[in-house]
C-alpha cells in the first residue's frame, strides 16, 4: 500500500470517526473516556511479572478500558483483533486474542501503572487504552530483520506490517461504540501518545539510526490521524542501555538514536522525553525489570498529564 492510499484511507476512517463521535457527544448517553495509545516494541509489550506486583495493582483497574490489538509479524493476517475489557494485569509479552476472548500472559508492561497514576492525577477521569506493539520492530524497513517494521511505506510479500496491524486496532477500538457493555455507545477523546521504541533502529547500520528522526516525526504524524487528528501530546521514552553483552555495549548506534528522540521532541511541540530508563535494573540485556516498568508507567501518565494541563 502506497503513502497516498494509506493516507486516503486514513482521512475517510477519520471523517467516520469523527461524525461517529459526535453523535455520541450530542446524545450524552455514554460515557466519556480519554484515550491513549500506548505503542513501539518490546519494552510496550512489557517483561515485568505479575506475580511481582505488589496487591494494588494485581488487580482490575476499575474505571478503565483497554483495547490490546492481537500482535501479529509483518506479511501475517489477525494483527490488530481484539475487544475492549476492563484493564487486568497480563498485558505483557505473550498476551494474544485468540477471536473470542483476550488470553492474558504471566507479564505486564506500562499500561497499569499508567492508568493507576491517570485515575490519581485525574479523579473525575475515565480511562480508555488501545495498545498495539510488538517486540524487536523497527520504525526502518531496513531494520525490520525477522520481527517486523512500522515503515508506513512497506512493500514485502503480502504489503502488511505492523503501520497496518496498527491501523486495524485502532479502526477496531473506535468502531466499538460502546466500550464498556452498558448498551450505550461511548465517546472516546484522544489525549496521549505513549511510544517505547528505537533499540531495533539503533543496532542495524549508522545511516538507519541517523534516520530515527524523521521516520519518527512521519509516523508519529501517521498515528495522530488515524486517532482523530490534531495536535494529541506525545511522550517518547528513551532507550537506554544495560551494557550487559560481552562488549558492554547492546546497541551499538544507541546515542544516535537517544539524540534524535530528544531532537524530535524539541521540534514537535507538544511532546515530552522521557529519561526515567536510565535508571532502571535489567532482566536481561534487553528489558526492564518489574520495578522499571512499575515506574515507567507512572512517568508516563505524569508526562502526558502535564501536556495536557499545558495545553
Amino acid at each position: 500500500m502506497t503513502t497516498l492510499v494509506r493516507i486516503a484511507s486514513s482521512f475517510f476512517w477519520i471523517a467516520g470517526s469523527a461524525l461517529l463521535l459526535s453523535s455520541c457527544s450530542e446524545e450524552h448517553s455514554g460515557t466519556r473516556y480519554k484515550l491513549y495509545f500506548l505503542g513501539g516494541q518490546s519494552n510496550m509489550d512489557g517483561y515485568g511479572y505479575v506475580h511481582e506486583l505488589p496487591a494494588d495493582l494485581n488487580r482490575p483497574i476499575s474505571g478503565v478500558r483497554i483495547f490490546h490489538g492481537n500482535p501479529m509479524p509483518d506479511d501475517s493476517l489477525g494483527g490488530g483483533v481484539g475487544v475492549w475489557t476492563e484493564l487486568n494485569p497480563g498485558h505483557g509479552v505473550g498476551f494474544n486474542y485468540d477471536g473470542a476472548e483476550n488470553s492474558y500472559s504471566e507479564r505486564f508492561g506500562v499500561e497499569l501503572t499508567f492508568a493507576q497514576t491517570l485515575l490519581e492525577l485525574d479523579l473525575e477521569a475515565n480511562v480508555a487504552i488501545i495498545k498495539y506493539s510488538r517486540g524487536g520492530t523497527s520504525i526502518d524497513e531496513e531494520a525490520a530483520r525477522n520481527f517486523g517494521s512500522w515503515d508506513p511505506d512497506y512493500e514485502g510479500r503480502e504489503g502488511i506490517n505492523q503501520y497496518d496491524h496498527f491501523q486495524t486496532t485502532v479502526e477496531n477500538a473506535m468502531s466499538a461504540g460502546d466500550i464498556d457493555g452498558d448498551g450505550a455507545d461511548d465517546t472516546l477523546v484522544p489525549s496521549g501518545i505513549i511510544w517505547m521504541q528505537g533499540e531495533s533502529d539503533a543496532d542495524v547500520t549508522e545511516e538507519i539510526a541517523e534516520r530515527y528522526q524523521g521516520n519518527l516525526t512521519e509516523l508519529v504524524g501517521l498515528i495522530r490521524n488515524a486517532l482523530g487528528g490534531g495536535d494529541i501530546p506525545v511522550v517518547v521514552g528513551r532507550i537506554s542501555e544495560s551494557g550487559q553483552e560481552e562488549d558492554g555495549v547492546v546497541w551499538e548506534y544507541g546515542g544516535i538514536v537517544r539524540t534524535a528522540q530528544a531532537a524530535f521532541v524539541e521540534a514537535d511541540g507538544n511532546a515530552a522525553l522521557l529519561t526515567s530508563t536510565d535508571e532502571y535494573d535489567y532482566s536481561d540485556p534487553w528489558h526492564y525489570d518489574t520495578d522499571g516498568y512499575i515506574d515507567l508507567g507512572r512517568r508516563f501518565a505524569e508526562a502526558v498529564f502535564g501536556l495536557n494541563v499545558e495545553h
